[in-house]
């Protein structure tokens, strides 16, 4: 394979910051998809184990989703009452 180090970057960096997709891919100047595609389908035939333990943040991850987003969205509003 032959973006095999960016793979297993993306997945330290997710590992070690519990980072998301889309963070990572901010961090490393990729795209969420290019980020998505290395994790699930590259790094599970590279390395299995870590793909485990990768998944498990990701999960975690996206069922918080939500609740960020309405966090962020609020934020937004308070901010333009504020002004």
């Amino acid at each position: 394979m032959k973006n095999y180090d960016r793979v297993l970057n993306f997945a330290t960096y997710i590992l070690d910051n519990n980072a998301t997709i889309r963070q990572t891919a901010k961090v490393f100047n990729y795209s969420k998809s290019t980020v998505h595609n290395d994790i699930h389908k590259k790094l599970k035939k590279i390395n299995y184990q870590l793909f485990e333990k990768i998944q498990i943040i990701l999960d975690k991850n996206f069922s918080e989703k939500h609740i960020r987003g309405g966090q962020s969205t609020k934020q937004k509003y308070l901010k333009l009452k504020n002004n």
